[in-house]
């Protein structure tokens, strides 16, 4: 008799329901809420959705190019995470307060 584990595999599906679920809960957090913050970690939760994907085609069709993307993404990662922390500081020093109302305001 022969014994297959088919709950242990994980496949390519896998880590695009996980990588799709991971994108909706960061845009949901990104379209609701009205804290920087919160909003800033909500791009973070979606660039690293698309991460694992990168990662889970690039294993899959077994070429780095995907893990090599993935490098740049996390630059860009790290840029918009220090950009929009500074200009959350910035309001912060100026209006004592933190809201996302402020931007809805700006006129260039």
């Amino acid at each position: 008799m022969q014994s297959t584990n088919f709950l242990t595999e994980v496949g390519l599906n896998h880590y695009l329901i996980l990588s799709a679920l991971l994108f909706v809960t960061g845009m949901t957090g990104v379209l609701l809420k009205r804290n920087i913050i919160v909003m800033l970690m909500s791009i973070e939760l979606m660039l690293n959705a698309v991460n694992i994907s990168f990662v889970a085609f690039s294993k899959y069709l077994n070429n780095v190019d995907g893990q090599i993307m993935v490098f740049f993404v996390m630059t860009i990662a790290a840029a918009e995470a220090a950009v929009g922390l500074a200009i959350a500081v910035t309001i912060f020093k100026r209006f004592k307060e933190i809201n996302i109302k402020f931007f809805e305001h700006l006129r260039g």
